[in-house]
């Protein structure tokens, strides 16, 4: 048995390995996408624009961006036109490491059905071997008798 024990055949998703490879650019999008659709980010997001339109309806010295808050569109297109593109890839480093998952997982499987067939192989050859015994025994027995 390999370093990796039990998990031998999934090495190569171990590593981090697809299509944009183990570079910190695509693993920095997984972790934006992860965190993107936490209550986390959702409830701070929330508070942060109330605390906008707050500021920017109550505050008549601190109006920065007026009704109909064009800067805080802006500022949601903008954040829509990164975050779609890296929740993208992080979506399709996903993919690559679930088929390498489920290749790993069919390989394992020869190998167990592999392993059955021999085990049963053998499990028959014994049979056959305790069953001539058993007929030479019992031949023995009943001519000695």
């Amino acid at each position: 048995m390999t370093e990796l024990g039990h998990l031998r055949h999934h090495a190569h998703v171990l590593k981090d390995s697809g299509t944009f490879g183990s570079n910190s650019f695509g693993l920095g999008a997984e972790r934006f996408a992860r965190f993107f659709g936490t209550p986390t980010f959702i409830v701070g997001q929330t508070f942060l624009v109330a605390i906008w339109i707050a500021l920017n309806v109550l505050a008549v010295s601190l109006r920065w961006d007026a009704y109909p808050f064009i800067l805080l569109n802006l500022a949601f297109s903008t954040q829509a036109a990164y975050a779609a593109p890296l929740i993208l890839l992080a979506a399709t480093r996903q993919a690559d490491r679930d088929k390498l998952n489920a290749m790993a997982d069919a390989k394992h499987r020869e190998e167990i059905a592999e392993l059955h067939a021999t085990l049963l192989r053998q499990n028959t050859e014994l049979t056959v071997s305790v069953k001539q015994l058993a007929d030479e025994i019992h031949a023995h027995v009943c001519a000695t008798t």
